[in-house]
C-alpha cells in the first residue's frame, strides 16, 4: 500500500516503510499508509509484527523536513498529534512489535522504534533526536519514551545536544536489545518473531498489557493489574494443556509432547 508494505509469514507480519529515495522519511502520506496497514492487521491470525525500513541505509531518517518547514503553530501541533496517535497504535497493539533498525533512526525514526516493544539493530545503525538543531522539539513522543527507556539524564543529554549515537552506544544505554551484522538483522528479527508467535497467544498478549499498563502507575496498582491478567489466563485451552503437559513430563518424561500453540 503506497509507501508502506505488509507481508504475513506464518503467524507474524513484516511491515516495511518503503520510501528509500527519501531515507524512509515520514511525511503525511507515509503516516496515513502506516496507519492503514496497522489498522488492517488481523491480530487473531498474526501474533507478532516486525517493523523495518526499505533499503540498507535507513530505518526511518525522521519526519519530512520539507513538509514541516512551512507549518504554522496549529499545523505543527496537528502534525505532532497525527504521529503520536499512530505511534500509540503501534505501542498499544495487542501483539508484540519488533523494530528491526537497519540504518538511520533519527527524530521520528528513533521515536517510532521506541513505540515498539523490542528493538534490535544493525551494527551500522545510528540513533538520535536532532530536533533542537532544527529549532523544534521532538514531536512524536521522543521526550517521553526516551526518558522512560534510558533514564532522564541520558535522554536530556541526547535531546539537548542533538547528538547522534552509534549502535554500540544505543546498546550500552539500553535503547536497543541486541545488535547484528546488517545481513543477519532480518533473519534475527524473524527468528525472534517466530519464537514469540509459537508461545501461548493469550499469555503473550496479557504480558504485554501488564507491562505497558503497569509502568504507568505505582507498584501497588501495577500488582493488581498483573493479578487480574494472570487470572484471565486460567480456564483457557492454552493454560490447561500447557500445565497438563508439564505435569505429564514431571510424572513420566516419555509422555511429554510439544504443545502446539501455533494452531490454537
Amino acid at each position: 500500500m503506497g509507501f508502506v508494505n505488509c507481508e504475513v509469514k506464518d503467524k507474524y507480519a513484516i511491515i516495511t516503510i518503503n520510501r528509500p529515495e527519501a531515507l524512509n522519511a515520514l511525511n503525511s502520506q507515509v503516516l496515513d499508509d502506516l496507519e492503514a496497514v496497522i489498522d488492517g492487521i488481523d491480530t487473531n491470525a498474526v501474533r507478532a509484527v516486525i517493523l523495518t525500513g526499505a533499503g540498507e541505509k535507513s530505518f526511518v531518517a525522521g519526519a519530512d523536513i520539507g513538509e514541516m518547514s512551512t507549518l504554522t503553530k496549529a499545523e505543527g501541533e496537528a502534525f505532532g498529534k497525527k504521529g503520536n496517535d499512530i505511534f500509540r497504535k503501534i505501542e498499544t497493539l495487542p501483539i508484540p512489535v519488533i523494530a528491526a533498525v537497519n540504518g538511520f533512526a533519527l527524530g521520528g525514526g528513533c521515536e517510532i522504534a521506541m513505540s515498539c516493544d523490542i528493538r534490535i539493530a544493525a551494527e551500522s545503525a545510528v540513533f538520535g533526536q536532532p530536533e533542537v538543531g532544527l529549532g523544534i522539539t521532538p514531536g512524536f513522543g521522543g521526550t517521553q519514551r526516551l526518558a522512560r527507556l534510558v533514564g532522564e539524564g541520558m535522554a536530556k543529554q541526547m535531546i539537548y545536544t542533538a547528538r547522534n549515537i552509534k549502535a554500540d552506544e544505543a546498546l550500552r544505554i539500553g535503547l536497543v536489545n541486541a545488535l547484528y551484522p546488517l545481513e543477519e538483522l532480518m533473519g534475527a528479527a524473524e527468528k525472534l518473531a517466530s519464537t514469540i508467535a509459537a508461545n501461548a497467544p493469550i499469555a503473550v498478549r496479557a504480558c504485554k498489557k501488564a507491562i505497558n499498563d503497569g509502568v504507568q502507575v505505582d507498584i501497588d496498582k501495577a500488582i493488581v493489574i498483573e493479578e487480574k491478567l494472570f487470572g484471565s489466563c486460567f480456564e483457557s485451552e492454552d493454560q490447561k494443556e500447557g500445565m497438563a503437559n508439564f505435569l505429564r513430563k514431571k510424572d513420566d518424561p516419555k509422555k511429554v509432547k510439544v504443545v502446539d500453540f501455533q494452531n490454537r
